[in-house]
């Protein structure tokens, strides 16, 4: 017998807001093949994250083929995703897709540091699928507590958490504080933002190796 496929990393739930910021990646080994990492400013390491929020625009940004970029608004801020011919599901999913609609993405970050030396983050997404506003709710709820989590185990001793006090000069307390105002805007518009909402049910925006497959 061969040995088992190597399962895929965890894909870590994320706001935008703190996702923007993480700029700095790493890997763990000098293999050419091993994972590259995004360094959350919170403490955690991230080679996939999973994220729900409203896509607001679309656009073919392409010259000889298909590129298509999309904005994913969530309550903290904006996440963009690429996808090409190397992602022909995500690409695909973007050309179907009208907005504004909520959207569950799963995928890779990317960083591109431009010529001023600002560094730009974003997302190679593996796949996007159509939600419902419910599933954006429990998204939000999710993801702030496991931002709230990460921020109160952040002077534990986190390996990850020590790197990011090195790489960054964030308070941490400023993505707590996110994630308390994501919650608020929740529990103020308690309800669907996207009149005439026909997107499909949440149930298939599950993926088997985000942090907790319940949505």
């Amino acid at each position: 017998m061969s040995q088992s496929a190597p399962t895929r990393e965890v894909a870590r739930r994320v706001f935008a807001s703190e996702f923007n910021d993480a700029g700095f990646t790493f890997t763990e080994s000098d293999d050419e093949r091993a994972p590259v990492y995004a360094l959350l400013p919170t403490g955690e390491s991230a080679n996939r994250v999973f994220f729900v929020g409203t896509l607001t625009e679309k656009e073919d940004v392409g010259e000889d083929s298909e590129y298509w970029r999309g904005r994913i608004v969530d309550p903290t801020g904006t996440f963009f995703v690429y996808a090409g011919q190397y992602q022909p599901e995500a690409a695909s999913k973007l050309r179907e897709l009208d907005a504004p609609a909520y959207v569950a993405v799963v995928g890779k970050p990317r960083t591109y540091e431009t010529d001023d030396g600002t560094v730009r983050v974003s997302v190679r997404p593996e796949s996007i699928t159509e939600v419902d506003a419910d599933t954006r709710d429990r998204w939000v709820v999710e993801t702030a507590n496991r931002t709230i989590e990460r921020v109160t185990a952040f002077d534990d001793g986190n390996e990850y958490a020590r790197m990011a006090r090195e790489e960054y000069d964030f308070d941490p307390e400023t993505y707590k504080a996110a994630a308390l105002s994501a919650l608020e805007d929740l529990d103020e518009s308690g309800g669907d933002e996207l009149a005439g909402d026909g997107s499909a049910g949440g149930d298939s925006a599950v993926d088997e190796t985000t942090e907790t497959p319940e949505l």
